[in-house]
Order: C-alpha cells, then sequence, then structure tokens
C-alpha cells in the first residue's frame, strides 16, 4: 500500500503541472501554485512546495526561475507530453483519460 505522503507528493506534482498548462504562458510563481494546491486539500508551507518544484525540475518536467524567495515555475515540452499521456513520468500521477 502506497503511503499517504507519497501520494499527496504524486498528486500535487500533477495539480502543479496542471496548473502551468492552463496559462496562456505555461508558468506561474510558487504563491499561485500553494493556492492551487490549497483547492484540492493540499496545505503545505512554501519550503514543501519549493521540494516538489526543486523535484520537477530535476526531472526536466519544468523549468526554475529563482527570484529570493519565489520561484517561478515554466512547464517544459516532457511536463506537457506527462499531460497528454504520451509519457509516463515516474513520481507524477498519471492524468484521467480525456472523455
Amino acid at each position: 500500500m502506497m503511503d499517504m505522503a507519497r501520494k499527496i507528493a504524486e498528486d500535487a506534482r500533477l495539480i502543479i503541472l496542471k496548473a502551468l498548462a492552463a496559462q496562456v504562458d505555461e508558468r506561474l510563481h510558487s504563491g499561485f501554485l500553494m493556492a492551487e494546491l490549497e483547492v484540492f486539500g493540499i496545505d503545505r508551507p512554501r519550503e514543501w512546495v519549493h521540494g516538489e518544484l526543486d523535484w520537477l525540475a530535476e526531472i526536466g518536467a519544468v523549468t526554475l526561475l529563482k527570484a529570493g524567495s519565489v520561484v517561478v515555475a515554466t512547464l517544459t515540452d516532457k511536463g506537457a507530453r506527462h499531460l497528454r499521456r504520451t509519457i509516463a513520468i515516474e513520481g507524477v500521477s498519471r492524468p484521467a483519460r480525456e472523455a
């Protein structure tokens, strides 16, 4: 059985990718991403969100621009391909099939 902390992290990563994809320029700063996660019941401190963004950047799903205490994330092609279900990124929940 998957532990809850791991499932929350995997779901949060998918929520982050979806939030970025919903923007015209495919980028958001960490404050907006924290608010988006809260909508789904994931209320975590900024440091936790930054850690998840660092993880997504390490695997190539986003790029990051760090400006003081704010991090701006931009969706990469790899992250977009995961959302389209053409690839699967281990550690990120799979998006549901579109109806």
